[in-house]
C-alpha cells in the first residue's frame, strides 16, 4: 500500500496496489503489519458497514473520551465524499478538514485518527461504506458537530435541498458552540 500524507498530520489516504488482469482485479485491503509500519501501530476491534442513497450525509461524528476511535474507511460500492475535521483544542489545524473522494473505482481508503470528527456525503445513487474502528462503539460516548457549519468551509458537493440527514445530525451544535474533550498536547494513543 502507498500512504499519501494530507495537509493535516496523521490523516492519511491509503492507496492499495491493485493487480488487474482479464479475470478482474485483486488487492490486499488491509495488512496489520504494513499499516503498523507505514501509518501507526493500531489494533482494530470492530468493522462496520452502511448502505446509503444519494444525498445522505452522515456525521460529523466522534466518540468522547475515554472511548475515542480511529477509523479506517472505504467505499466498496458507489462514491462518497469523506471528511475528517480536527477537533483537538490547541492544534495548529483545529477546525480544518481534509476531504477525499472514496469510490469503488479508486479503491482509496482514508485513515481518521483519534481527535477528529468524521462524516461523509453520498455522491452516487447508492453507496456501501465500510469502516474499521480501534475502539468498540460506546453509545454513552457518542458525540458530533454540525455538518452544515460554514466556519468549517466544507463543500459537501450535495445541494442542501437534496441533503438527507438524521434528526440527530440536524440538531448538533456548530464547532464553535461544541464542548470538546480532546487536547492537542494529549497523546490519545496511550
Amino acid at each position: 500500500m502507498d500512504v499519501i500524507n494530507t495537509e493535516i498530520e496523521g490523516v492519511v489516504i491509503i492507496k492499495p496496489r491493485i493487480f488487474k488482469d482479464a479475470r478482474g482485479y485483486f488487492f490486499e485491503s488491509f495488512s496489520q503489519r504494513e499499516f503498523d509500519e507505514k501509518v501507526r501501530p493500531i489494533h482494530f476491534v470492530q468493522d462496520n458497514e452502511s448502505m446509503s442513497t444519494y444525498g445522505v450525509m452522515r456525521g460529523l461524528h466522534y466518540q468522547k473520551m475515554p472511548y475515542t476511535q480511529s477509523k479506517l474507511v472505504r467505499c466498496v460500492k458507489g462514491c462518497v465524499l469523506d471528511v475528517a475535521v480536527d477537533i483537538r483544542a490547541g492544534s495548529p489545524t483545529f477546525g480544518r478538514h481534509v476531504a477525499v473522494e472514496l469510490s469503488e473505482d479508486n479503491h482509496l481508503q482514508f485513515f481518521i485518527p483519534k481527535g477528529f470528527a468524521h462524516g461523509f456525503a453520498v455522491l452516487s445513487d447508492v453507496a456501501v461504506f465500510q469502516y474499521k474502528c480501534d475502539e468498540f462503539y460506546a453509545p454513552q460516548s457518542e458525540g458530533g458537530i454540525q455538518l452544515i457549519d460554514d466556519s468549517l468551509g466544507i463543500d459537501w458537493r450535495i445541494p442542501l435541498d437534496k441533503a438527507i440527514l438524521s434528526e440527530k445530525d440536524l440538531v448538533r451544535s456548530k464547532l464553535a458552540d461544541s464542548t470538546l474533550d480532546f487536547d492537542f498536547s494529549q497523546d490519545l494513543y496511550k
